[in-house]
């Protein structure tokens, strides 16, 4: 296995030096991606599978013009991105009440809404990522007015996008959370989509039954019943790995 310089690692993925200037390596793990779990709760093949529908939903995603870091997919597990400043927020649009939005506003849970409604949490793990308002975004310097404009149209486009694809399939996309980053060009700075779109980051549910298609893991949800909510979104996308989710040891890094 090549050596590499490890850049940062998270709670789903670790992020390793590219093999160009301007480039990283994106490594997807199979641990469970929740801030509620107290203990780590691994799906074997999840980082396989997540890493083959992030790049399918980015890929269809550039192809109507969301500018995204993504590159290519370099393995089962990794995938070759562009190095940006991430702007630390995590987006939220929501659809139909679920989760914490259904139980602060007393909703029940699936119940539409009158429409889609953005959220705005600061992406921090150690303080639980606080709802933010605009004035928290802009007081705090995390992005300036026109870059919430550009980050709003952005995460409004990519909802509806994935809205009518997962609807396609039998899937009703109750919410999604997405991330941005700054890429620099020759001095010209953009806005781009990163981190990754994947069952990690959309709530699904499944349109006949109308009940969630992926349980939600902080509930003690069994990995088994996890690892096959992942692998329905793969099947139904028709880009389940004919080998199935099969397990790769990661690269050696260099601190």
């Amino acid at each position: 296995m090549a050596r590499r310089r490890q850049i940062f690692e998270g709670r789903a993925k670790i992020l390793f030096e590219g093999p160009e200037p301007g480039t990283l390596v994106q490594y997807f793990k199979d641990e469970v991606a929740s801030v509620s779990l107290t203990s780590k709760n691994v799906i074997s093949g999840k980082g396989v599978l997540n890493n083959r529908i992030s790049e399918y939903l980015m890929l269809r995603l550039g192809e109507i013009g969301v500018p995204t870091h993504f590159v290519r997919r370099l393995n089962m597990r990794e995938q070759l991105v562009r190095e940006v400043e991430m702007i630390p927020l995590e987006v939220v649009v929501r659809n139909a009440a679920a989760g914490d939005f259904a139980s602060r506003f007393r909703l029940a849970e699936g119940a539409p809404l009158p429409r889609s409604i953005v959220e705005f949490y600061f992406s921090s793990d150690e303080l639980a990522r606080p709802l933010v308002s605009e004035e928290h975004i802009t007081a705090f310097g995390w992005a300036a007015p026109q870059d919430i404009d550009e980050i709003m149209a952005l995460s409004l486009r990519i909802n509806d996008f994935l809205s009518g694809l997962f609807l396609g399939i039998g899937m009703r996309l109750m919410d999604v959370k997405v991330e941005f980053g700054r890429l620099w060009e020759d001095e010209q700075m953009r806005i781009v989509l990163a981190d990754e779109i994947c069952p990690d980051s959309c709530r699904l549910w499944d349109l006949r039954a109308n009940q969630p298609l992926e349980p939600d893991a902080s509930e003690g949800t069994s990995a088994g019943h996890l690892a096959d909510a992942y692998q329905e979104v793969a099947r139904r996308l028709g880009i389940l790995p004919e080998s199935g989710p099969a397990d790769l040891k990661g690269p050696d890094t260099v601190q």
